[in-house]
Parts: C-alpha cells; structure tokens; sequence
C-alpha cells in the first residue's frame, strides 16, 4: 500500500487546520440544506393506510404516536429479499443497527418507525434475534407503492396538522447512510432540530441549543439542570 509522506507533528496539524476550512464549509453548507428542506412545499396525504402493528391495526395518522412528525423507514424484510426469513436486506440491517435510543426525538416531537411487508410474528423474530427495539410496522397496502420505497429502501418524513397528515421530504439510495442519529433524522424533517442558531421560517419551534439535551432516562424533569446549562452557555473549552 502507498501511504501519505510520514510528517511532525506540527505539520500534520498544519495539515488538519487545511482540511478543516474545508470540514466546516461542508457543515455550513449541509445546514443551509437543511434549511431548504424546511422551507419545502408539503402534499396532503388525503388517501387512508393500513399497517398492522403489536396494538394490531393502525393508520398512518396513528403511527404518530401523537407526536407532531413522523419519519418512517421502508425497511426490505419479505419473502423474496436474501436471507429470509432469518435476516432482512443487509443494507437495511446496517441501517437499523446505527439507530439509537429514540427518546432524544421523541422529545422534539418526532416519532421514528420501520415498515415491511413481513408479517408480525416474523419482523418480532427478527427484532428479537438482532436487538432492535425500533417501532416495526406490517405493511398491507400501496404505501410503498405511493411513496416511493416499493423498489428501494428510503426514508419518508411526515408532519400533521391535527388530524390532517402531509408529506414533506424523502432521502432515499445513498442518502440514507448519514441517517442514524437524532440529528440526522432531525435535519430532514420540516421542523429540523428546533434549535434557535437554525435558519427557519419565522414562528417554527425553537429552544436553546444543546439545553434540550438529556440522559435518555432523564427527560421529563420540569427544568434542565442548571450545571448543565451553564457549561453548555460557556462554550467549548
């Protein structure tokens, strides 16, 4: 193998700090993206859906979970797919294995679930068998078909107003390996990470940053710890 020439120390930091004007052009450049995204027209989602879930069946409006957003991965686990019944598609493993705890979304008002075409008792096998504790959902009519993910995975994100539900962004191919974190799945929703440094439309949700941020287990006290709000106000060190 050809290596990179071997340097100093000072070099190779000479090197990063480079690079780096170019890393946070590429951050500053993913974030106006993701401010675009919440400016992006919504399509109403007038026709009903069907999923059948451990509460048996439920609608699109229902996976909710009563949340504001919704974003749901198509996941490929079905008769037909390489490894049934054992596995599901590999790319869509590796997905689901970089999904983290989803209490940090569920508190922006943001609910994450999988769908397939598998039945029940073979996606719990499945969720079981690989450690996943994401919301799965049985498929059983032309969701996927409607929304794009019937012939390839990808990653739909929803909003409602009361009872109403729209549409309002899709990352599919190579788009979703960045998905997996909380900020990833948040920079693709219409609200983003409701965060105030965000470029948003006036009157959209927003707190401090990193002030929301908690132990998974830890959410619902009524107040952030104020240790906590102080050194995330004093910046890094």
């Amino acid at each position: 193998m050809r290596t990179p020439p071997i340097v100093s120390p000072q070099e190779w930091e000479e090197a990063r700090q480079e690079l780096l004007v170019e890393e946070k052009q590429l951050t500053h450049a993913h974030d106006a993206l993701a401010a675009k995204r919440r400016r992006m027209p919504w399509v109403a989602v007038e026709k009903e859906y069907a999923f059948e879930g451990p509460e048996g069946k439920v609608s699109l409006l229902d996976l909710f979970k009563g949340r504001r957003q919704l974003i749901v991965y198509r996941a490929f686990y079905e008769p037909g797919v390489f490894g049934w019944p054992d596995h599901a598609c590999r790319g869509c493993s590796m997905v689901a294995d970089h999904v983290g705890d989803l209490t940090h979304l569920n508190v922006r008002d943001t609910t994450l679930v999988f769908a397939s075409r598998a039945p029940r008792q073979n996606i719990e096998e499945l969720k079981a068998r690989m450690g996943w504790t994401m919301p799965w959902y049985t498929i059983t009519d032309d969701f996927d078909a409607d929304f794009d993910v019937d012939q390839w995975h990808g990653t739909n994100a929803f909003i409602r107003d009361g009872d109403r539900v729209f549409r309002t962004y899709l990352i599919n191919a190579r788009g979703d390996e960045a998905l997996g974190s909380t900020w990833s799945y948040l920079d693709m929703t219409a609200l983003g990470r409701q965060e105030t440094w965000e470029n948003s439309p006036e009157g959209y949700p927003q707190t401090p940053p990193y002030e929301w941020w908690n132990w998974h287990d830890a959410y619902g006290e009524t107040e952030p710890a104020p240790e906590w709000i102080a050194q995330t106000r004093r910046g890094p060190r």
